[in-house]
């Protein structure tokens, strides 16, 4: 899941912001980028790959020592992991820049309006039409918590936002729709974070921010209201975690973590991914209704937990379908001569951070992302040595 880190206060903001990102590399990503506001001007960097990335083109060009940043460590959604896809984006007149976790499900049809004004996108991503619909807000004349609050009623899907202006420099103002995001309450310093250990170095101390809420921050005040504007009341907490256990957010083992983590694991992994009336809608599948009519066997392959993961998806899958299904490992798999055919339904499950590989009239797993294709061999022999995953 990504990481977002805000700040606002007397430290310079980009060493808490890059702090924080690197706090939160535990929870995987494939890109990083900062924002910070100088003098009435946004400073953006973003490089795609590891922090380390964007740690080097900083030490080369620091920001300028300027005390309102934000900060995103992107797990790619829409569009590839490249510096262009990165985080953080701005709209056109380079007034806003935005961060984003979750997935706008109808950025589509928001970007198709947009660009008919003759706006022009940077990105394939989603979050960059909401950084230009907050600048247009702004550039309307309302302030940054406003413009969130129009902007967020606008919006369908899951997401956090976090924005800054740089005409308006001393806040930074965050939305939550169904994804984390916490409020670090310091001494003339406040913070944002997806998760508490984003900032629990410099405070313990922290707000627990609800459902459809906005949070504006400053060095030293906090307001929180709903997406119309409507004052909330917020429930405040104590941290009485170590760093340690803040990344397990509170629990002994990254297992047990994992454990209570599955019921949000699951409804994440259904955002974007239903239709209006709630039926499961899986556009990367590309397979016909009819085609999936014809399937009478399922073949599911996979290596150590992922396999472990498949034997749930037998039960499930035999329970709802009444399809009988096989689940082998991989690395056995890949050597053997199975029986397959036309009706047969290979699904490859993999944890390497692509997407999983639905394959079909074919016994080779294909690479990470790609769907396999038909005159695949069916034995899907190779050389010992080959590598898979």
């Amino acid at each position: 899941m990504c990481g977002i880190v805000g700040y606002v206060g007397p430290r310079r903001a980009q060493d808490v912001v890059i702090d924080g990102l690197r706090r939160l590399e535990y929870r995987g990503y494939d890109s990083a980028g900062i924002a910070v506001v100088d003098d009435g001007r946004l400073h953006v960097a973003k490089r795609a790959g590891k922090l380390a990335n964007l740690e080097k083109v900083l030490a080369d060009t620091p920001l300028p020592a300027t005390t309102v940043g934000i900060g995103h460590t992107r797990w790619a959604t829409h569009g590839p992991p490249n510096d262009a896809n990165a985080h953080p984006h701005v709209g056109g007149s380079r007034r806003v820049a935005l961060v984003h976790n979750g997935i706008i499900e109808n950025f589509a049809e928001l970007r198709d309006r947009i660009e008919a004004d003759d706006h022009v996108f940077l990105s394939d991503t989603d979050t960059e039409i909401a950084a230009h619909l907050v600048e247009l807000q702004v550039e309307s004349g309302v302030d940054l918590p406003t413009a969130m609050q129009r902007v967020c009623q606008q919006l369908d899907g899951a997401f956090t936002l976090v924005a800054v202006d740089a005409e308006d420099p001393g806040q930074v103002v965050a939305a939550r729709r169904s994804s984390p995001l916490v409020v670090g309450l310091g001494d003339g310093e406040n913070f944002l974070g997806s998760d508490v250990a984003a900032f629990i170095e410099h405070t313990r101390e922290a707000l627990e921010l609800g459902q459809d809420q906005i949070v504006t921050i400053t060095a030293d005040d906090v307001t929180v209201t709903d997406f119309w504007g409507r004052p909330v009341e917020v429930k405040p907490f104590h941290v009485d975690w170590d760093l340690s256990a803040a990344e397990k957010d509170g629990h002994d083992w990254f297992m047990r973590k994992e454990i209570f983590e599955q019921p949000r694991a699951v409804a994440d992994s259904l955002i974007g991914r239903r239709t209006p009336s709630g039926l499961l809608q899986l556009d990367e599948m590309r397979l016909a209704d009819e085609e999936l009519r014809d399937i009478d066997k399922i073949i599911i392959i996979a290596c150590g937990t992922s396999f472990y993961a498949g034997m749930v998806a037998k039960y499930a899958i035999e329970h709802w379908t009444r399809t009988p299904v096989e689940v082998e490992l991989a690395s056995e798999f890949r050597y053997r001569d199975p029986i397959i055919d036309a009706t047969t339904l290979v699904v490859a499950i993999s944890q390497s951070g692509r997407p999983p590989t639905r394959c079909r009239r074919s016994a080779t797993p294909a690479a990470n992302g790609r769907r396999c294709s038909r005159s695949a061999t069916p034995t899907g022999r190779r050389s010992r040595g080959s590598p898979t995953r």
